[in-house]
């Protein structure tokens, strides 16, 4: 008669020999991929369990897709650091733990001042089976009406306070990162007649002009 296996336990945090590291519940790691020509997966550890000797550690996991790997795949508004958390869990040996990472919001990830290899950022949850996201929608910028990719260079007009890629404004990087202020086609225009109608008041003599009055 077979012995009944013993039951596994879960274990509060496990030290990765071959890197030397750490992990815990909640945690966001690196995991070894099947096909080395791939970049390493990205995970977040849900629990971390072993036998009854405290051997062969499994952590069980919640992937990250990258946009590549998503049904729709990759579209120009996603960044190079992006990754989607789905709705797929897994069971893996903690030895496939390449390292540890972190999976910053995105308003975090757009307020670092120098991003690591080990940065990633996340802005939707993914399903994997309908390739739907949550949320599905977010605001977009431009004339191009394109949601915020934290990877391109953007000018924000100081009339609407929206934000422009230089190449749908005809204007290169280089001159884009020149600019002291910026205003939009819209906002110019709105300017310049202003200012034109400042000048017709200024010909009329009668035309009161009070001077306490503020713009707010």
């Amino acid at each position: 008669m077979a012995k009944p296996k013993a039951p596994r336990r879960t274990l509060d945090s496990y030290t990765v020999k071959h890197i030397n590291k750490t992990v815990r519940a909640g945690d966001c790691v690196l995991m070894r991929p099947s096909d080395q020509a791939k970049p390493s997966y990205v995970a977040k550890i849900e629990r971390i369990e072993a036998d009854g000797r405290g051997a062969n550690v499994k952590v069980y996991v919640r992937w990250y897709y990258r946009p590549e790997e998503s049904i729709g795949g990759r579209r120009q508004f996603h960044g190079s650091k992006e990754v989607f958390l789905s709705d797929h869990f897994d069971l893996q040996s903690a030895d496939t733990i390449e390292g540890k990472c972190t999976v910053h919001s995105f308003k975090s990830y757009t307020k670092l001042d120098a991003v690591g290899n080990d940065d990633f950022f996340c802005r939707f949850e993914y399903n994997s089976s309908t390739g739907s996201f949550n949320p599905d929608r977010v605001a977009v910028y431009c004339k191009c009406e394109m949601p915020y990719n934290p990877d391109d260079l953007m000018v924000q007009c100081e009339g609407c306070s929206d934000w422009f890629h230089p190449n749908c404004i005809n204007m290169t990087v280089e001159e884009a990162k020149r600019l002291d202020h910026f205003f939009c086609e819209n906002c110019s225009s709105e300017s310049q007649k202003k200012l034109q109608n400042s000048h017709n008041a200024s010909r009329h003599p009668d035309t009161k002009v009070d001077t306490k009055r503020r713009r707010r």
